[in-house]
């Protein structure tokens, strides 16, 4: 079990995604590097930048986001489901989904201010 430093609740959550998805940790080809933005002297030092590459799909997926390793770790993971769901399901992915409902609340503001 790889800890990744959130709550056994998120962990959870997201290895079951990972299983609905398909994605096995033994496909994933697991890399380090240094990060790069905000953090100073810290990010120079330490390879905290996540790198992952799912082998059967060849998508890789960089998350730097947080100054914690296992917090990209976990981020890293999260991203990569949320690119095969949208790859498997299309417009029926969550993240599509949630963009558009997002687009229906712009035009909807767009039609009041409008008028």
């Amino acid at each position: 079990m790889i800890r990744f430093g959130v709550t056994a609740k998120k962990a959870d959550a997201l290895f079951e995604r990972m299983k609905r998805c398909g994605i096995d940790d033994c496909d994933l080809d697991e890399e380090f590097v240094r990060s790069s933005g905000p953090g100073g002297q810290k990010v120079n030092k330490t390879s905290t930048c996540a790198v992952l590459k799912h082998k059967p799909t060849g998508i890789i997926v960089k998350m730097g986001k947080e100054r914690s390793q296992q917090l990209n770790r976990y981020y890293a993971r999260k991203r990569l489901c949320e690119l095969i769901e949208e790859q498997q399901l299309g417009k029926q992915s969550p993240a599509a989904i949630a963009a558009e409902k997002i687009r229906k609340q712009k035009q909807r503001r767009k039609r009041r201010t409008s008028s």
